[in-house]
């Protein structure tokens, strides 16, 4: 009878471990919210290239082109498509595409609620992976096409609560995790779901960081979605 309730306990604890991968899969960040079907993230980033950083010489954020371009061609630039697709109670200005305020419920980062007015600095978008980590991690050597989309892709976006964003700077998963455990796994799952996208390497440092944490979450799924890894040639970057 004891051997019965032991093995009770082992399927109740399976099921809440289970139970918790699947919230954190639906928390996803890509191109729709939640959305899954890239495979499993822990064998994704057991796949990635392993090499050093090659140097941040010659990198601006211009050579990812304007800031928020509207490369998907919808009338709207990048950071209220992003905008529209992470806040609650979102509220425009002129139509349906500028976005004057909203709440950010939970901010993904720290799990507070964050409110976004225009014109305020409360609300940060984004890159997963930042673009100067993208540079020393392969993107210097892509044409202006592939590194306009990466800065646009909404994939690689996130709303976030600024104070959080900016003390991750430019940060890679060996550096820099989310305050918010919770959101850890879905956050790594991110970013390796983009440098597999766009043929990215990370440092031995990185993965062993990625693997460390969704080796928690072995049931966690790659975030899918997103845009063509080539932005239109009518944008340009020097």
């Amino acid at each position: 009878m004891a051997r019965l309730r032991g093995g009770a306990v082992v399927a109740v604890v399976m099921v809440f471990a289970v139970a918790g991968c699947k919230d954190l899969q639906d928390k996803g960040a890509s191109g729709e919210p939640g959305a899954t079907g890239g495979g499993a993230a822990l064998t994704a980033a057991d796949s990635l290239t392993v090499k050093g950083r090659a140097p941040k010489t010659g990198y601006s954020r211009e050579r990812f082109g304007s800031a928020w371009a509207d490369t998907d061609s919808n009338s709207c630039d990048t950071r209220d498509d992003i905008l529209k697709r992470d806040l609650k109670d979102v509220k425009y200005t002129g139509g349906d595409c500028k976005v004057s305020s909203g709440v950010l419920e939970p901010d993904p980062y720290s799990g507070k609620e964050v409110t976004y007015k225009r014109g305020r600095s409360l609300v940060d978008i984004d890159h997963l992976v930042a673009l100067s980590d993208a540079w020393q991690t392969g993107a210097k050597y892509w044409d202006a096409s592939k590194r306009i989309a990466l800065a646009n892709d909404p994939l690689n976006l996130l709303a976030v609560d600024a104070s959080a964003n900016r003390g991750k700077g430019d940060g890679d998963t060996a550096t820099w995790l989310p305050p918010d455990k919770s959101y850890r796994c879905t956050y790594v799952a991110a970013q390796v779901a983009v440098k597999k996208k766009y043929g990215l390497w990370v440092t031995a440092a990185e993965k062993a960081a990625m693997k460390k944490v969704l080796a928690a979450c072995p049931g966690q799924k790659l975030p899918s979605g997103g845009n063509p890894t080539n932005a239109p040639s009518r944008f340009k970057a020097r």
